[in-house]
């Protein structure tokens, strides 16, 4: 059996999850990351994707991230995401409000950097919409 670990979520709104996980996938900025116990120290930004939380009953629940960043440590996580909702309470009308949002702060960029990190988060947010709420 695998050990178990802290693991919190948390948004600016409040705390998601706060409870003992055998593991968690978050959606970093290098690449989809299992963290486990015993984890290596990291610290690792996040991009708009889903959080996968496997509670150490083994209940599975989904989670939608809005980028952020994660400070992994052996003995536990913790996710500070910019924005978080539970997969069950999102709706296809919240991901289209970032992805307008996004787009209308696209017009007014003003340098190339900032321009290239919107485009990116565009993108990001574009690919979440069609893979978490499909046509």
């Amino acid at each position: 059996m695998a050990a178990n670990f802290k693991f919190e979520l948390v948004s600016p709104e409040k705390l998601l999850v706060s409870e003992e996980v055998s593991a968690v996938v978050i959606p970093a900025t290098e690449g989809e990351m299992t963290v486990m116990a015993n984890h290596a120290p990291v610290m690792t930004t996040i991009k708009p994707g889903i959080v996968k939380v496997t509670a150490a009953s083994g209940t599975v629940t989904d989670y939608v991230v809005f980028g952020g960043f994660a400070d992994i440590v052996p003995e536990g996580c913790t996710l500070l995401a910019e924005s978080a909702v539970a997969m069950t309470d999102l709706n296809r009308d919240d991901i289209e409000k970032r992805i307008e949002a996004a787009r209308k702060e696209l017009e007014h960029a003003e340098s190339h950097e900032h321009r290239s990190a919107i485009e990116q988060f565009l993108d990001e947010l574009t690919h979440l919409n069609g893979t978490i709420i499909p046509a």
